[in-house]
């Protein structure tokens, strides 16, 4: 399966000098000098314990240059071939080599830099031109040979990753600079030049240290010397952000309680928010990061997505922690990270069942009546049927931290992994399910779970907008669920959901909220002002940018001149945010769309060629510009680019189709035909409304009106309410398609 190639595995996050704003906890204040980096030896003067608890911990070990004492692989001339390639790692001068396929798919010799990893596997990073670092996807396995490992392996071993692969390690999606540096050192500046696409990329210690995740920490250094450790003074100490917990809560087991209770609400989310940073597939939106900032004030954290998730939200790709967890009763309790992990040694704060059993009382779960197993099996291990693992990088079994109930029935209803017969070879999931039955006896059915609604709203299933606007709204289900559950809505909401809409976009929770404007993508114009404008001025950054990315397309004829001030505004500060990741022509594609809705034509065509320019294998580039090109009456120049596409990519379906619609447009039939492939994609989505609205109107202008109403009714049957839909039908009906 391809998934990234990060890796992120680490409690980690992107620091940067600082002048001006800091926060302690979440709350703005004013620092008296602006702090700089002291280093991991000023904290360990007086942090002896913490100190000794880090060293040689996963952060410790994140990056490492190359020396014999950090290379855990065999570099004496040890070779390892993948599909006919044959790559051997080799020694020369006290440096360490690698000879492999290169950018052009020809054998080369490169040196390797620096380690990346450590546990249970180990990368490398080799120095390419324009401050570019790429990390091989060639690994060594730091395992005991006993389980396993002391040996090379590829990252994709069922599938042939040729040099011209988006996934080849001479890719974007293996530069360090974009995908890996910032959770592996500390004070981490990329520094990219998009005018040279090249990196001078920096950083004040090569591994996560102390100040990564604490700050900058001068300023708590100049407090130790000034005589306040006794508390006095400054509550902050100096830090730049305060991870301990202002409420002081303790988890406490009451004498005949089966749970543990916090004894004060936890008040501060800024410990998960600094370990969400790296332990979450996110989009940074802010340059430098300060240590401190809310988590969606600064990252974009990705939702429950097909791509990313099972649909009852089991972890599928290399999602990290954060998605499950959210989905948590644990976390809607209150339970931080280091409830659980050492934050210095990031080591379990017990072994076995102990972690569990500190809150959850081990005379009712750790026995045979809760968990059915024998004592002591793996059947009656708590993270065995709660915590799922799944491996990642071949070798890397990361546990889902969602800690649900397991669920067999949905494993038959929904194709869901099942955790019983992960242990139960060559049961079923239905075996399991009956089994799970009669445990419970007689009684009231289980729930109905959300994965059944999210799971048809991905197949668009007629009547899914109905079940995904009342998930959206069920305040027992945790926010990223019901943000999730919006994003779907986005292509089937209908006008009889907006009052219900309205009440999610003022819903306390800004993930929610920023879901419900994305939500409103699909109505007119003046519809979307309405209900959305007042989030241009949300308190919380990500909903703002989801305002002004679904506001960016409203004219400005329907607004007066300060609210296009206050648009334009928004909209100028989420391109500010896109060019955070310039780096990736992807976000070149947002300030494109954001600039040509805007109607500043000429910035959306720079912003288009230059994600061709840093990229050109990336091919959504091709097809807006060609698309910017139809806009503005350039058809031919739209054929020519597409077609300079299909030199880089040419067996890519959606430049094909986007061929094909030009040509269709130009009535050139013929080769609308040729180039289209809609055929195929419906007979894979049958409920994709683009696919049905392309069948539809090329069958009609080639007078198959016959063929183009099937379709057309289709479309009506998942866009009841859609006016064009409608409007298509009926004129289809009216040529004889009846």
């Amino acid at each position: 399966m391809r998934g990234s190639t990060r890796v992120i595995s680490f409690l980690a996050v992107v620091t940067a000098l600082v002048i001006g704003l800091y926060l302690d906890g979440c709350s703005p204040r004013k620092a008296s000098a602006p702090p700089l980096f002291a280093g991991r030896q000023a904290c360990a003067s007086c942090h002896e314990k913490e100190h000794r608890l880090w060293t040689g911990s996963d952060h410790d070990l994140a990056m490492q240059e190359a020396t014999d004492n950090t290379v855990l692989g065999n570099f004496d001339n040890a070779t390892f071939t993948y599909y006919g390639i044959t790559s051997t790692f080799y020694k020369k001068a006290g440096k360490f080599f690698v000879r492999t396929d290169g950018p052009e798919g020809t054998l080369q010799d490169f040196e390797i830099a620096y380690t990346f990893g450590v546990r249970p596997l180990q990368q490398y990073l080799v120095r390419f031109p324009r401050g570019r670092f790429q990390a091989l996807t060639i690994c060594w396995d730091t395992r005991p040979r006993a389980e396993g490992g002391q040996r090379w392996f590829h990252l994709y071993p069922d599938e042939f990753v040729r040099h011209d692969d988006i996934l080849h390690w001479t890719k974007p999606s293996e530069t360090w600079n974009f995908m890996c540096a910032g959770c592996h050192s500390t004070g981490l500046r990329k520094n990219y030049d998009l005018s040279k696409d090249a990196y001078a990329t920096t950083w004040f210690e090569i591994d996560v240290a102390c100040e990564e995740c604490h700050g900058p920490g001068s300023n708590h250094v100049a407090w130790a010397k000034e005589g306040n450790r006794g508390g006095k003074g400054d509550p902050s100490k100096g830090l730049v952000a305060v991870l301990s917990e202002p409420a002081k809560g303790k988890w406490v087991l009451d004498p005949g309680a089966r749970i543990a209770r916090r004894t004060a609400p936890l008040s501060s989310p800024a410990q998960t928010d600094i370990c969400f940073r790296c332990h979450a597939r996110v989009v940074p939106i802010q340059d430098p990061w300060i240590q401190g900032t809310p988590l969606l004030d600064a990252h974009i954290p990705q939702v429950l997505t097909r791509e990313l998730y099972h649909p009852d939200g089991q972890i599928l790709d290399e999602v990290y922690e954060y998605g499950s967890f959210v989905q948590s009763r644990m976390h809607r309790a209150g339970v931080r990270c280091s409830d659980c992990h050492d934050p210095h040694s990031l080591k379990l704060r017990a072994s076995g069942n102990g972690v569990c059993a500190s809150c959850h009382r081990a005379e009712a779960y750790d026995a045979s009546s809760h968990h059915r197993h024998k004592q002591g099996s793996t059947g009656g291990a708590c993270i065995e049927c709660h915590m799922v693992s799944k491996k990642y990088m071949v070798v890397d079994p990361r546990r889902d931290h969602s800690f649900r109930v397991p669920r067999p029935d949905l494993a038959v209803k929904l194709a869901t992994p099942d955790p019983c017969t992960r242990c139960h070879k060559g049961k079923s999931a239905a075996w399991a399910a009956k089994v799970v039955e009669k445990w419970r006896g007689p009684g009231p059915p289980l729930p109905p779970h959300f994965g059944e609604t999210i799971q048809a709203g991905r197949l668009g299933k007629p009547g899914a907008g109905d079940g995904l606007m009342a998930l959206a709204l069920d305040n027992t289900q945790a926010g990223i669920v019901r943000a999730t559950a919006l994003t779907l809505l986005r292509n089937l909401a209908r006008p009889s959901h907006l009052d219900r809409l309205k009440v999610a976009l003022s819903d306390p929770d800004p993930l929610v909220r920023a879901k419900a404007v994305e939500a409103t993508d699909g109505f007119q114009p003046d519809t979307r002002w309405q209900f959305a404008n007042p989030l241009l001025k949300d308190p919380v950054r990500l909903v703002r940018f989801e305002a002004a990315r679904t506001l960016a397309p409203v004219p400005n004829s329907l607004l007066s001149p300060e609210q296009i001030s206050v648009l334009d505004t928004a909209v100028d500060d989420y391109i500010r945010a896109q060019r955070v990741n310039e780096d990736m022509a992807p976000f070149h594609i947002n300030i494109g769309v954001a600039y040509q809705q805007r109607g500043r034509p000429d910035k959306a065509e720079a912003a288009y060629r230059d994600a061709i320019r840093i990229d050109p294998t990336f091919v959504p580039a091709y097809v807006n510009l060609a698309d910017l090109y139809r806009e503005r009456k350039r058809e031919d120049e739209g054929e020519k680019i597409l077609r300079e596409g299909l030199t880089v990519s040419p067996n890519s379906a959606d430049l094909h189709h986007a061929l094909g619609l030009l040509h269709a447009r130009q009535r050139r039939y013929p080769e609308a035909v040729a180039e289209l492939v809609l055929g195929e994609a419906y007979r894979r989505n049958p409920y994709n409304r683009e696919i049905l609205l392309g069948l539809t109107s090329i069958l009609r202008d080639r007078g198959r009106s016959k063929e183009a109403a099937r379709y057309a009714e289709e479309l009506v049957a998942v866009m009841p309410e859609n006016a064009e839909a409608m409007r298509l039908l009926e004129e289809v009906r009216a040529k004889g398609g009846r």
